[in-house]
């Protein structure tokens, strides 16, 4: 094993998805993916906190992008716009994850405790939402209406943009979801 090489959390990143995708989740270590990846155990949990923490270490990047887009958003728009532009701002941390955010994807549907865990993120990301509409003045329960409609509409954008190999960028599948949302009144 190499004594030093750049990028440890990108390289057991990536193998992880690999070893995911040839074993499966629950047949895979963390000593599994830190030898593939040429590191320790150790500085895999420097990196992460347990396996699962692989597919799910941008959340909370992504919870306070939500935040605070969602609270800089301009004082005009509704509060279900102001969320909208939070979860796109979010969405967007993706663009140059596509194929990653595809894999990801595929691994936590074929296991439970991942869609928990995904479910766990998504709850977060709705209440850091729902903390931001509350800073701008938005009282309940429109802020958790608003919150938990614009994390919907993240979730179902989503879903869209990983199942096309040639995706529209992520603000158009938001876009895309919001106007269906909009379109049930």
């Amino acid at each position: 094993m190499a004594r030093w090489e750049p990028d440890a959390q990108g390289r057991m990143i990536r193998a992880a998805l690999e070893l995911f995708d040839e074993r499966g989740f629950d047949q895979t270590t963390a000593g599994d993916i830190a030898e593939k990846a040429g590191v320790t155990e150790r500085t895999f949990f420097r990196h992460f906190a347990d396996k699962r923490e692989v597919l799910f270490d941008g959340a909370h990047t992504m919870e306070h992008t939500v935040h605070d887009v969602t609270v800089a958003a301009p004082a005009e728009l509704s509060p279900l716009d102001a969320a909208l532009a939070g979860i796109t701002a979010a969405g967007e941390l993706l663009a140059d994850r596509h194929e990653f955010s595809m894999r990801r994807s595929r691994i936590v549907a074929a296991n439970p405790s991942l869609q928990e865990r995904e479910l766990l993120k998504l709850a977060a990301m709705t209440e850091s939402t729902t903390k931001a509409l509350h800073e701008r003045g938005v009282t309940e329960p429109v802020a958790s209406l608003a919150a938990h409609s614009a994390v919907t509409v993240f979730h179902v954008a989503f879903a869209r943009w990983v199942a096309e190999e040639e995706p529209p960028a992520f603000a158009d599948c938001v876009a895309e979801a919001a106007a269906a949302l909009r379109a049930l009144q």
